[in-house]
């Protein structure tokens, strides 16, 4: 799949047409979710059915703007718990893994439950707010997390806290290493690129991309304890680079931009 050659005026134009028939998908759908919520509440603790809707729902954009092409390498292990996580280049990451054949818990940031029509989705199908730079609420975030984790629903966590500026890889945070050990449940690396360039950040403007995503071999944590959180972080960390810089020189040698995880 090699870069289109349009004028930038018509990308413009259809990425405009995709935002307003994703929003309309998204106001649509948040009552039907609502419905959903309330006839699978007595029987759905870990709301997996709300989560599977909003989870396709989520990946509509990656079909609406018809030049991001996401590709997909690997696949989820199909029963029991993990913690899922990725590095995080921009929002596509998000509609990309929504495309993930299970459903996974999410923990981000509380800004996004803040905000409106999203904000209501998270909540609804039961996504995990963390306040950044507060204990207490990172605390609270991992409990609810091992809660999920305990009853065989696997969590998604982007360690390094937020996105990329310029699509390279920032250093990981501890949280989700030392939940999967305490859990003793697998680390379930999966490595993104390309989708920097397909939402930018800090721009308004969605961009023709090629998104390659690589869902990488389990790590085992059983048997692991506090003292290997450190060495479980950079062993993950390291996969997920070198499966990265894999992916962006396929995507360079199609023609695409890329900037490589380090």
């Amino acid at each position: 799949m090699r870069p289109p050659r349009l004028p930038r005026f018509l990308v413009n134009v259809l990425a405009a047409v995709s935002y307003v028939i994703s929003v309309l998908i998204i106001v649509l759908g948040l009552p039907v979710l609502a419905l959903l919520v309330l006839v699978t509440v007595p029987f759905d603790r870990t709301r997996r059915i709300p989560g599977i809707f909003l989870r396709r729902l989520g990946s509509t954009p990656t079909y609406v703007f018809p030049f991001w092409h996401i590709r997909i390498e690997g696949s989820q292990p199909s029963t029991g718990a993990y913690v899922c996580v990725s590095n995080h280049q921009s929002f596509l990451d998000i509609f990309g893994m929504a495309r993930q054949r299970r459903e996974m818990k999410w923990i981000a940031k509380e800004e996004i439950f803040k905000l409106p029509f999203f904000g209501l989705y998270f909540r609804l199908s039961g996504d995990i707010p963390v306040n950044r730079g507060d204990r207490e609420s990172g605390g609270a975030a991992l409990t609810k997390a091992r809660w999920y984790l305990d009853r065989g629903m696997p969590v998604m966590i982007f360690p390094e806290g937020t996105r990329s500026r310029d699509g390279k890889m920032g250093p990981f945070k501890p949280g989700a290493f030392r939940l999967a050990i305490e859990a003793q449940v697998p680390i379930l690396p999966v490595a993104v690129t390309g989708s920097a360039y397909g939402m930018p950040k800090g721009s308004p403007w969605i961009r023709p991309t090629l998104v390659l995503v690589r869902v990488l071999e389990p790590i085992e944590t059983k048997g692991m304890t506090g003292a290997d959180v450190v060495g479980l972080m950079a062993t993950t960390r390291e996969r997920i680079a070198a499966a990265e810089a894999e992916l962006a020189a396929r995507r360079a040698a199609l023609g695409w931009e890329t900037l490589s995880a380090g």
